[in-house]
């Protein structure tokens, strides 16, 4: 390798585009800026994003910033301080929080925070619990299970009970016999237009 000899890196380096020097040279007469209008003017610039006036895209968008968890789970929270209205050894699920107005749903998912404090002993049956908040109820006699959040069930058709509890009632003779001497239902006549009727007479 000699230095005359020294090349640049392929496709690195083109030659620029000689504009205005003749329609044969593929970028004369307008030199690739078209005929007439803004971009044909000297000092033509637009920023970034310019739509012409009417709203840009990034305005348009709306502005999620961060991310979003699209799985993520909702808890209703429930102080500690708020489960001393319930009798001393009851069981505290989502049935009972929702009978005493501590949520909405029975079926809302839990979580118990370590906020106010406790003197009874419970079982609480909720879907979280603090770390705090545990050691509270366990302190004051109580135990803690955890639930399970329960996906969405997807809706099962309606089977007749019939069809669920028993299979279909085998056909006898007498009943096969009936249906064969039965007559066939006369099949209602159709509507004819005035002007088929009139073709057809």
């Amino acid at each position: 390798m000699k230095l005359h000899e020294l090349r640049p890196q392929s496709g690195s380096r083109t030659r620029r585009d000689r504009v205005g020097r003749g329609i044969s040279a593929g970028k004369g007469k307008t030199s690739g800026r078209g005929q007439k209008g803004q971009g044909s003017r000297t000092g033509f610039s637009l920023p970034v994003g310019f739509e012409g006036g009417q709203m840009p895209l990034t305005q348009r968008l709306p502005k999620l910033r961060g991310f979003h968890n699209k799985w993520r789970k909702e808890y209703a929270p429930v102080n500690l301080g708020k489960l001393n209205r319930f009798e001393s050894g009851s069981t505290v699920d989502g049935a009972a929080l929702a009978g005493a107005g501590l949520i909405a749903k029975a079926t809302t998912p839990v979580k118990v925070l370590a906020a106010g404090e406790i003197r009874t002993n419970l079982t609480l049956r909720v879907h979280r619990i603090s770390k705090a908040a545990r050691v509270a109820v366990e302190a004051a006699g109580g135990t803690v299970e955890l639930l399970d959040v329960a996906e969405p069930a997807v809706a099962e058709a309606a089977v007749p009970e019939a069809a669920a509890g028993e299979a279909a009632a085998p056909v006898t003779d007498a009943q096969a016999a009936a249906e064969a001497a039965a007559p066939e239902r006369a099949r209602p006549a159709r509507r004819r237009s005035k002007g088929q009727a009139e073709d057809s007479e």
